[in-house]
C-alpha cells in the first residue's frame, strides 16, 4: 500500500524538554515521516537544516527551547486517527492494566496489530491516541505480534521512552510469555540459543528461521503444566527478535498451538477441535524500573477466556 505525501514549506519547530539531549538526526528522522534517511543526512551537511539560525553536526544534541528550521521535504501524510466513540476504541478502556502520567501497560487483545499499515486503518496505538488526546507522546516501548495477547507498554513522555528503551537494551526488563507448545517439554531444555534471520517474501509476508548467518537470540523456558499431548510452558525471551519465541519452540520441535506460520497443521486441528482458534502466545507478565520513582514495577495480564478453556479440556499428566 503505497503512502500518500505531502510537501511542507519551511517549519520552525521549538523544542519540548521531552526531547532535550535526542540528536538532531534522530529527532528529524522522527519528525520526517516516510523521508529517506539520506535526505535526512543531505539537508543537515547542505546546513538547510538550522538549529537558532546555526549550522548543527548530525550528533548535535537538541536542549528545551531551541529553534529548528526544517526545509521544505515531501513527508508522508499522518493516518487519520479512528473515532474515540468506536466500540473497539471503547473497548481497549478496559484492557489498560496499569496507567500513571507517564506510562501505561495495556493487556493486547488478540488479533489487533499494534499499529495501522499494510492495508489495516488503525491499530492499537492510534487507537489509545485516540482514546487519550491529551497524551501528545503516546509511543509503543516494544512491539507483540498480530496474534499474540498480553502485556504491552506504551510511553506517554519521551524521557519514559528513552529509559524504558535503556532497560531493554541493557536486558534489565523482563518478559515472560505463556505458550502451549507441541508434545512433552524436555526439562532439562531450559534455554534455547539460535541464531535467528529474517526474510521478506515477495509478498510482504515475513519469516524467521534458525540461520547461522542471523543475530544471536536466546530464550529461557520453563515448564509450567504438562498435558497428555501438549505442555504450557513460559517463554522469557532475553533477546527481543522478530517471533523469536515461536520459532525457538518450532526448532526446539514443539511448534505453539495455533501458529499459521510456524505450527503444526495436525496438532492445531487437534487443538481447534478444543475451541482454539487463534496462536496460544499470551504475554502474560513484565517487570522493569519505574522510569521515574527507580522502584521495582510488575504488571500481570489475565489469561484470554478462550485460552483458559482450551487448558481445562486438555488432560494434565
Amino acid at each position: 500500500m503505497s503512502e500518500s505525501t505531502t510537501t511542507t514549506g519551511v517549519r520552525f519547530q521549538t523544542v519540548e524538554a521531552d526531547y532535550q539531549e535526542q540528536r538532531i538526526d534522530n529527532y528529524l528522522l522522527a519528525q520526517l515521516k516516510g523521508v529517506p534517511k539520506s535526505l535526512v543526512y543531505r539537508i543537515l551537511r547542505k546546513g538547510e537544516v538550522r538549529v537558532n539560525k546555526k549550522r548543527v553536526k548530525p550528533e548535535y544534541k537538541l536542549k528545551a527551547g531551541d529553534v529548528i528550521r526544517i526545509p521544505p521535504v515531501r513527508v508522508a501524510e499522518d493516518n487519520p486517527l479512528p473515532s474515540a466513540n468506536l466500540d473497539q476504541v471503547q473497548a481497549l478502556k478496559h484492557h489498560i492494566l496499569y496507567e500513571d502520567s507517564i506510562l501505561l501497560v495495556i493487556n493486547k487483545p488478540a488479533g489487533l496489530a499494534v499499529h495501522g499499515g499494510s492495508g489495516l486503518q488503525f491499530g492499537l496505538i492510534e487507537s489509545l491516541r485516540a482514546l487519550r488526546p491529551e497524551a501528545k507522546h503516546l509511543e509503543l516501548v516494544h512491539r507483540l505480534d498480530r496474534d499474540t495477547s498480553g502485556c504491552l507498554l506504551i510511553a506517554k513522555r519521551r524521557s519514559a521512552l528513552r529509559s524504558l528503551h535503556e532497560q531493554l537494551r541493557d536486558k534489565t526488563m523482563d518478559k515472560f510469555y505463556l505458550a502451549l507448545v507441541r508434545g512433552q517439554w524436555q526439562s532439562h531444555v531450559r534455554k534455547i540459543t539460535a541464531p535467528l534471520l529474517k526474510n521478506t517474501l515477495k509478498s510482504g509476508e515475513r519469516i524467521v528461521r534458525v540461520d547461522s548467518a542471523g543475530k544471536p537470540s536466546e530464550t529461557k523456558f520453563r515448564i509450567v503444566q504438562k498435558y497428555a499431548q501438549a505442555t504450557l510452558v513460559e517463554a522469557s525471551p532475553v533477546t527481543g527478535r522478530t517471533h523469536q519465541i515461536r520459532v525457538h519452540t518450532l526448532h526446539a520441535g514443539h511448534p505453539i498451538a495455533g501458529d499459521p506460520k510456524y505450527g503444526d497443521g495436525e496438532f492445531d486441528q487437534s487443538m481447534r477441535e478444543l475451541g482454539l482458534e487463534r496462536l496460544f502466545l499470551h504475554a502474560h507478565r513484565v517487570s522493569f524500573k519505574h522510569p521515574q520513582t527507580g522502584l521495582p514495577v510488575t504488571v500481570e495480564a489475565p489469561m484470554d477466556e478462550d485460552l483458559q478453556q482450551v487448558l481445562k479440556r486438555l488432560q494434565r499428566v
